[in-house]
């Protein structure tokens, strides 16, 4: 097996013990509640405060490391969340377990986007698609296998091992990047403020707006696919967990579908038509609803389709950057990660919201609207690029100092 596999293997792993983590915590809700005497309710903050603090601690990490060697940094955040993940696992209260959720949501976001840069660093531009988009998978991956592990652990023995089995993978992870990892990649510092530069290019502002409301239609009905599967299409809850194994199935297959969509020329380009299709099925979700097979199907056309901007979006992001802003690549890698937990939150609350005012049957319309908004985002994207592009002309031109040949 060449190095290359070895190292792509290896981001994956990297993304499966990350996504291990952040998720553990929705399947042991329950556990968690009765061992520390808290209600379930307030139990449930501890996604909320994740994902607030990995989408506010990422920028301001990843700018304020980028000084430094980006081999020594990886490790140094691996070592914090090693350390954040553990203190989970021993845990003796809910402001405890909180203070822990904080150290791992602090480092999470900066070691993907770290990692994402070594992708694009070590990866040919022909492979960068494919490895992107098994990244992303890998997250999917600890959704569909580590996870219920987990909660099986969990229920089995005892809670704290399922913490502890990610404190394991975490440190054999780490042995793996001290000998896989390039110790010196060509990397620009820079400044704050040119770092920041990156932010006031349209193509970069408008895409991340872009991934915001993506994130935002896939949660603004994922939140509740527990009670939609059972309240309103009629499934057991012994068949719960068949149906959401098959739902990350399709999901795996999704990050599949984006990496091959990231291959292609102008891949952005071959997007719009997913995104009328998810207005589409949304629309129709309501109706599906009243039976099983058609709103099951609905269901996994939603959870193939909804997120294929994933990797041509990420590419994207570094391309940019690469070409344009080198001194900004490492946040160029966070922005996609960033934002989609941004959207994430909308998407959630606007779910919770939905279901409130129209039921639960009808909360897809609300992400058919945010749906309707991103692919008007992406027309906007897609003029932006090409109007950089138009510049490029076979017309002579006197190079001046300070111009890039």
């Amino acid at each position: 097996m060449t190095k290359f596999k070895l190292q792509a293997i290896l981001f994956v792993l990297v993304a499966f013990m990350l996504g291990c983590n952040e998720f553990i915590v929705v399947g042991i809700l329950s556990d968690l509640s009765k061992d520390f005497a808290t209600p379930i309710s307030t139990m449930g903050y501890l996604v909320t405060i994740f994902a607030t603090v990995y989408a506010i601690s990422t920028p301001f990490v990843t700018i304020l490391t980028s000084r430094y060697s980006r081999y020594k940094t990886l490790l140094a955040l691996m070592l914090v969340f090693l350390i954040g993940n553990t203190l989970s696992g021993v845990a003796t209260s809910y402001w405890f377990m909180v203070i822990s959720r904080v150290i791992t949501a602090f480092t999470a976001g900066s070691i993907i986007s770290l990692v994402m840069t070594f992708a694009s660093t070590i990866a040919p531009r022909n492979k960068r698609a494919s490895l992107v988009s098994w990244i992303f998978a890998g997250f999917s991956i600890a959704s569909v296998f580590g996870v219920p592990i987990g909660v099986a652990i969990s229920t089995s023995y005892n809670w704290r091992w399922a913490f502890f089995g990610i404190s394991a993978i975490t440190i054999l992870t780490f042995i793996l990047l001290v000998f896989l990892l390039p110790k010196k990649v060509p990397q620009t510092k820079s400044s704050i403020k040119n770092q920041l530069m990156l932010l006031l290019d349209s193509r970069i502002y408008i895409a991340i707006f872009l991934v915001l409301f993506t994130a935002a239609t896939m949660y603004a009905y994922y939140t509740y696919i527990r009670p939609l599967l059972t309240t309103s299409m009629g499934f057991s809850d012994q068949a719960l967990n068949w149906l959401l194994f098959i739902i990350g199935i399709m999901s795996i297959a999704s990050n599949r579908l984006s990496g091959a969509i990231a291959e292609k020329p102008h891949s952005l380009r071959q997007i719009p038509k997913y995104y009328v299709a998810d207005i589409v099925l949304l629309l129709l979700l309501p109706v599906g609803l009243m039976n099983q097979f058609s709103g099951m199907a609905i269901i996994l056309l939603l959870t193939l389709i909804v997120t294929v901007l994933n990797s041509p979006i990420q590419l994207h992001f570094l391309n940019t950057a690469e070409d344009d802003y080198p001194q900004s690549l490492v946040l160029a890698s966070s922005l996609s990660s960033i934002f989609f937990n941004f959207g994430i939150s909308l998407g959630s609350a606007t779910a919770s919201v939905m279901v409130g005012v129209v039921g639960l049957d009808k909360i897809s319309i609300g992400a058919a609207i945010y749906a309707a908004v991103a692919l008007v985002l992406l027309f906007m994207l897609i003029r932006a690029i090409n109007h950089h592009q138009k510049p490029t002309s076979p017309v002579p031109k006197i190079p001046t100092s300070g111009q890039a040949s």
